[in-house]
C-alpha cells in the first residue's frame, strides 16, 4: 500500500502477533471496524471508516515501546497495548489510557529458585536479577535497596535480557529474575517461584495526551464507545426475574444493575418483573440469591454487544 494513502486516515495500532493479537482482532470485529491485511503489509486499510490499522509486533519487528511512542509522539491516534509496556517505555506523560480491556491479564513478578536460600525480596537486594523490564525493575530494587540503606557496588546489578528470562538462574546469569506471570506455567517448569508482584497489567486502549488532528475527534469517540460496549458485552449479561413487591428491595440490593435495574409491572398486582445487568463473573452466586429471595422465573441473556 502507497503510505501516501494513509493522509488524513486515523492511525489505530495493535499488537501484530502474541498474547493480546487475537483478542484484539476480536474486539476490532465486535466494534465493527472491518478490515483487510494483505500478506507481507503491516499496514491495511479499513473498508468502513477512514480509519488505517498498524500492526507492530512488539518484540520481533519493533522495540516493546513501540505502540505508546507512535500514540504519544508520533502519527498514530490510537493504539491496543499493555499496561506494562507503557510504564516500561516511560509514555504515561504522553499517553492517556482510556480503557481497561480486560484482557491480557497477568502480573509482573520477581522470581527465584524454589529450592534455593533466597526467600524474599530483600535477600534478593544487592544480588544479580535479569529481566526483559529493565525500567520497572530498577525503580522497584532501586527503592528497595534505598530502603536497606545499600549503597555502591552493594545496590542490586539489573541486567536486561529480551528473551529467556527464566531460564537465566538456571544458566547461571542471575540470583533472581523479574518476568510477567499468566498461568505460572513457565515459572513453575523452571522451578522458581515468586515471591514479589512489582505490578498487575492488563490490556488497555490508549489514546495520545495531545490531540494530532482536531477532525479525528468525533471518530476516536465513536471507536472508543464501540470498544467500551464490547468490553461491557463480554463482562455483564442480563438477568431477568419475577419478584413480589415486598420482596423487590431485597432482590434489588442482589441485581443493582451498573445505574439502575429496569422494574415493570405485571398484571398480577403485587408482582413486578426486573431486568438487570450483572457480572457473568457472579452470575451463580446471583442466582442462588435471587432463588433465597424469593424471585422466580429467573433468566439469563448473555450480550453481543452494547453501549454503556
Amino acid at each position: 500500500m502507497n503510505v501516501d494513502s494513509l493522509d488524513g486516515r486515523l492511525l489505530f495500532a495493535i499488537p501484530k502477533k502474541g498474547r493480546l493479537y487475537e483478542k484484539c482482532i476480536s474486539i476490532l470485529a465486535g466494534a465493527d471496524i472491518q478490515f483487510r491485511r494483505h500478506a507481507r503489509l503491516d499496514v491495511c486499510l479499513v473498508l468502513n471508516h477512514p480509519i488505517a490499522l498498524t500492526d507492530h509486533y512488539i518484540r520481533v519487528f519493533l522495540p516493546a515501546s513501540d505502540i505508546p511512542s507512535f500514540v504519544g509522539k508520533g502519527n498514530v491516534d490510537l493504539g491496543i497495548t499493555g499496561h506494562d509496556v507503557i510504564l516500561e517505555s516511560q509514555m504515561q506523560e504522553h499517553v492517556t489510557e482510556e480503557l481497561r480491556l480486560g484482557f491480557g491479564k497477568c502480573a509482573l513478578q520477581v522470581q527465584v529458585p524454589e529450592a534455593g536460600a533466597i526467600k524474599t525480596v530483600e535477600d534478593l537486594a544487592g544480588k544479580r536479577v535479569v529481566t526483559s523490564f529493565e525500567v520497572l525493575s530498577g525503580e522497584y530494587f532501586g527503592k528497595l535497596d534505598d530502603q536497606l540503606q545499600l549503597a555502591g557496588d552493594n545496590r542490586t546489578k539489573i541486567e536486561y535480557v529480551g528473551g529467556s528470562v527464566e531460564a537465566a538462574c538456571a544458566l547461571g546469569l542471575a540470583d533472581g529474575i523479574v518476568d510477567l506471570v499468566e498461568s505460572g506455567d513457565t515459572m513453575r517448569a523452571a522451578s522458581l517461584h515468586a515471591i514479589a508482584t512489582v505490578l498487575e497489567t492488563e490490556a488497555v486502549l490508549i489514546k495520545s495526551r495531545v490531540p494530532k488532528h482536531a477532525a479525528h475527534s468525533g471518530l476516536i469517540s465513536l471507536i472508543t464507545n464501540r470498544i467500551k460496549g464490547v468490553v461491557a458485552a463480554g463482562k455483564y449479561a442480563i438477568c431477568q426475574y419475577n419478584v413480589s413487591r415486598d420482596r423487590l428491595s431485597s432482590a434489588i440490593a442482589i441485581t443493582p444493575g451498573r445505574r439502575a435495574p429496569t422494574i415493570s409491572p405485571l398484571e398480577t398486582d403485587d408482582w413486578v418483573a426486573v431486568s438487570s445487568m450483572v457480572e457473568k463473573k457472579k452470575l451463580a452466586q446471583i442466582m442462588d440469591d435471587l432463588v433465597a429471595t424469593g424471585a422466580e422465573d429467573i433468566l439469563i441473556f448473555s450480550l453481543d454487544n452494547c453501549r454503556v
